[in-house]
């Protein structure tokens, strides 16, 4: 069969979003294709290898540094390592730390303590795992040395994280999941069970102030001075919903319970939380599309569109909860739904066998100069890009956990 024939199968089976379509035939030679088509994991991973044969370039950046976006991918391809078994994912995660942790003291590059940025704890995560496997002491100096920014890291009265030191007062959905997850393996990995109660608090207090308690919607940040001309003068809240920050806190409540013990006494509050979240992402799904818009509170509206990032987010924690039991089975087939979504709207082909995902926010925020202001108008004119590493790492995730279940399903 031609190539050409080939790739124009299966852009028909994107085009119809038959994920089941590359399940129902052979791969082998002499059958409907004469080349394997390997797993959506796979494709996404190596493809994105392709366009970025270092990890310090996976942000598209032109220098190395230690960025969370980096890490985010990072992660994706140490589950998948570990799924797979294929070490080239592990020598390229590993390569990006060696790349920015080059001394024994696990000093970090372009990392500054004092900055108080709270996204340089998420490239931490799959330090983790070089760790225990090599034992080199400078991937465990790194893991203390983000720690530690945490114990003098500026905070709410209530004890809330601000997302960083120049966002004083300020409680972002972002941060949630760049420290959150990170803390709670810290936890678990070094016996620091005291730590377990700050990562609850920091989840229950988005809950308490970012949260629309009519919609179940997640404000995308809260001031608590409500000094911020983004924050209402009322309830300090920004004015929208932006779909990826409510991604990065769904994202958070699956990834912290795979460490935080069931015993201790706010788990059953992170769970409820977590159930709550499910049934207000199957709320908000568009019914057409089995997507999520750019600005969730608004919808289908002139401006607005579906955006990948937060889809893949949303679909990576609708399906890791429900195989864990943390929410209802029910949400399989909406996370089913999603992911139909995510391969027939956002997943082009370029080449044979190499795949982009499409239409992702390349970045939004509050503040800052020039002033982001939180408006519709704001969310739905940042700059949009392809294979934005904030949709690749979840797109990496959900598509493992929907093939783990395909293969026990063999």
């Amino acid at each position: 069969m031609s190539s050409i024939k080939r790739r124009t199968l299966i852009k028909t089976a994107l085009t119809l979003g038959l994920t089941s379509f590359f399940r129902q035939h052979t791969f082998a030679q002499g059958t409907l294709f004469a080349k394997k088509i390997e797993p959506w994991s796979v494709r996404m991973a190596n493809a994105d290898i392709l366009r970025n044969p270092e990890g310090w370039m996976l942000d598209f950046s032109k220098e190395p540094r230690w960025g969370y976006c980096n890490g985010l991918v990072c992660s994706a391809l140490e589950q998948l390592w570990k799924q797979n078994g294929d070490e080239k994912y592990f020598l390229y995660i590993k390569k990006y730390a060696d790349d920015l942790i080059i001394n024994p003291d696990g000093s970090i590059k372009s990392y500054k303590l004092d900055a108080y940025n709270i996204d340089a704890l998420n490239a931490g995560k799959f330090l983790f795992a070089l760790y225990e496997k090599t034992h080199d002491e400078k991937y465990k100096k790194a893991i203390q040395l983000l720690r530690s920014q945490m114990n003098t890291h500026p905070r709410t009265s209530e004890g809330g994280f601000w997302h960083k030191k120049h966002y004083p007062h300020q409680m972002w959905l972002d941060g949630l999941y760049m420290a959150s997850p990170f803390l709670a393996q810290y936890a678990k990995t070094f016996n620091e069970p005291a730590l377990f109660s700050d990562v609850a608090n920091q989840i229950i207090l988005i809950d308490k102030h970012n949260k629309n308690s009519q919609t179940g919607l997640y404000h995308h940040g809260w001031d608590e001075s409500k000094e911020q001309r983004w924050a209402d003068k009322e309830t300090g809240k920004s004015p929208h919903v932006w779909g990826r920050g409510m991604g990065w806190y769904a994202m958070t409540l699956v990834d912290v319970l795979d460490y935080f013990p069931k015993e201790h006494p706010q788990y059953q509050a992170i769970l409820k939380i977590t159930q709550s979240m499910a049934e207000t992402l199957q709320k908000y799904q568009d019914e057409q599309t089995g997507l999520w818009y750019q600005v969730m509170d608004v919808g289908k509206k002139e401006g607005n569109y579906l955006e990948s990032s937060g889809s893949t987010m949303f679909v990576y924690f609708l399906i890791k909860a429900a195989k864990r039991g943390l929410i209802d089975k029910k949400y399989i087939p909406v996370a089913q739904k999603g992911y139909d979504g995510i391969l027939k709207h956002f997943i082009r082909l370029e080449t044979d066998n190499i795949i982009s995902i499409t239409d992702a926010c390349a970045g939004a925020g509050l503040g800052g100069n020039p002033y982001r202001d939180g408006t519709y108008e704001y969310y739905c004119k940042e700059v949009k890009r392809d294979n934005d590493p904030k949709s690749v790492g979840p797109f990496i995730m959900l598509a493992l956990e929907f093939e783990a279940i395909e293969k026990r399903k063999r």
